[in-house]
């Protein structure tokens, strides 16, 4: 995660950052570089950078973003999709979430949220390294 301390560069620095809390359609960032992401709530909510969530992710092999996978023949238990019910800034350098589901632990900061922006592009360029 990265500190308040550090110096945001261009492409984790956002110029904007649109929450669409009411419409549920997630969050957009436009980055100083001109990047665009727009990320899903239920991507983020799957992609929870606390060490909670961080320490389930690996323990399942799953990266952030990736959902929880279902054990064969285990009983489904219905579960709302995730939605945040407020959203609020931490310094300048990250948003934090409360979600439906009580969770709010995780500090997005907008270096994570770069490094798993989930679009096309940005996927092909994390599967080359």
């Amino acid at each position: 995660m990265q500190s308040p301390l550090q110096s945001p560069t261009a492409s984790t620095d956002p110029k904007s950052v649109k929450v669409h809390l009411t419409t549920g359609a997630g969050v957009d960032i436009e980055w100083g570089d001109g990047h665009v992401s727009h990320y899903g709530f239920v991507y983020l909510r799957d992609a929870c950078p606390c060490a909670m969530c961080e320490e389930e992710r690996g323990k399942a092999g799953r990266r952030p973003g990736d959902p929880a996978t279902v054990k064969p023949g285990a009983l489904l238990i219905f579960k709302p999709t995730a939605k945040p019910l407020s959203a609020e800034g931490v310094g300048k350098y990250a948003i934090k979430f409360s979600w439906n589901d009580n969770h709010d632990l995780g500090i997005y900061s907008w270096k994570f949220l770069r490094e798993v922006c989930p679009c096309e592009e940005c996927k092909r360029s994390r599967a080359a390294v």
